[in-house]
């Protein structure tokens, strides 16, 4: 009887056993170059790096026992002005926590893209994970994370969600279509959007659900009433101000989120303007300051902290080496209506 042939070693345990002998080789460099490569330091041509880091790709090099991860979780924001932030950061540290791991935050102070001195600080940190918040990691720096088995996860991308970068949202456009129904069940006729930059896909989902439900209805959307503002108070209260100087002013508002939404009721007080009898306003977000607000806010929640929570726990699951069900997770979101929104007086 013929013994069973043994098929050849797995690839995952040869690609354990390549060296960065091996891989400087491979790629026709010296040893020295690799480790460069390997810890994000400068000082290597870039098709130099590029072909080094194909090659660790290619044949799945992986540190020795002695280099394994640090146990922290490097979360990324592109800024830390709101309270919209500190939601998501309960939620990360939340699944660290419970994992045995510290939270390294990094704010970009606006930019969407994190410099060269972030990725060379990350690929020498060697965290468990990033987590990247409104922000876009260029294809050279996802590369870089890839090469040395740093798992990314996005939440909430400005860009396209790319189907190989797992990614976290919310179901914008249904938080928009449910916000606009509701002032429409009202009564109310004159709605205007306030959105935020169209080239984001979250705010441009959401001005999409407003005109769905504008449409569905069958009341036309007069053009002077869609502003695109900015994501803060000011963009509210500046937009909020030029909508009710309309000779017919609008008498709904609905916000790409909650600081457009505090910024129209500043808006609303200076020209003299209730709320709501006179003005409905919505939100986005469900801030905790939105019940407090005068009046208490009605707004549609996006659930951030859970949005937190489900981004570090993709992080750790992949960096054990297991693979996600999905690449994509969008989070319900839910209208939660509070006193800012009545039928209209005329």
């Amino acid at each position: 009887m013929t013994a069973p042939r043994r098929d050849p070693e797995p690839a995952g345990q040869r690609r354990r056993e390549v060296t960065v002998a091996g891989i400087a080789k491979l790629a026709g460099v010296s040893a020295p170059t690799v480790s460069r490569v390997l810890n994000g330091k400068s000082g290597v041509a870039l098709d130099t790096r590029q072909r080094v880091e194909a090659v660790i790709r290619e044949h799945g090099y992986r540190r020795p026992e002695a280099e394994a991860p640090a146990a922290i979780i490097e979360l990324v924001f592109h800024a830390l002005e709101s309270l919209w932030a500190l939601e998501i950061i309960r939620g990360v540290e939340r699944v660290a926590r419970e994992n045995d791991l510290a939270v390294v935050l990094t704010e970009m102070e606006g930019r969407l893209t994190p410099g060269h001195a972030w990725t060379e600080q990350v690929l020498t940190r060697r965290p468990t994970g990033v987590v990247a918040v409104f922000s876009e990691l260029t294809v050279a720096q996802q590369s870089q994370l890839a090469s040395r088995s740093i798992p990314l996860v996005v939440l909430d991308p400005t860009g396209e969600p790319m189907h190989e970068t797992p990614s976290i949202g919310a179901t914008n456009w249904s938080g928009g279509l449910a916000a606009t129904r509701h002032l429409l069940e009202l009564g109310h006729r004159r709605v205007a959007m306030l959105s935020g930059p169209v080239q984001w896909p979250c705010c441009r989902a959401r001005l999409d659900g407003y005109r769905a439900a504008m449409e569905m209805a069958g009341v036309p959307i007069d053009p002077q009433l869609v502003r695109v503002s900015t994501l803060y108070v000011e963009g509210g209260l500046r937009d909020g101000a030029a909508l009710l100087r309309l000779p017919d002013p609008p008498t709904a508002i609905f916000t790409a989120n909650d600081l457009q939404a505090h910024g129209v009721y500043e808006a609303a007080r200076q020209a003299g303007v209730r709320i709501p009898q006179e003005l409905s306003v919505i939100g986005f977000d469900d801030l905790p300051f939105t019940q407090w607000a005068g009046p208490p806010m009605t707004t549609v929640r996006q659930p951030l902290v859970e949005m937190g929570a489900a981004a570090a726990e993709m992080v750790v699951r992949i960096a054990s080496g297991e693979q996600p069900p999905y690449n994509r997770l969008e989070l319900a979101t839910e209208l939660v209506v509070r006193q800012s929104t009545a039928p209209p007086n005329r």
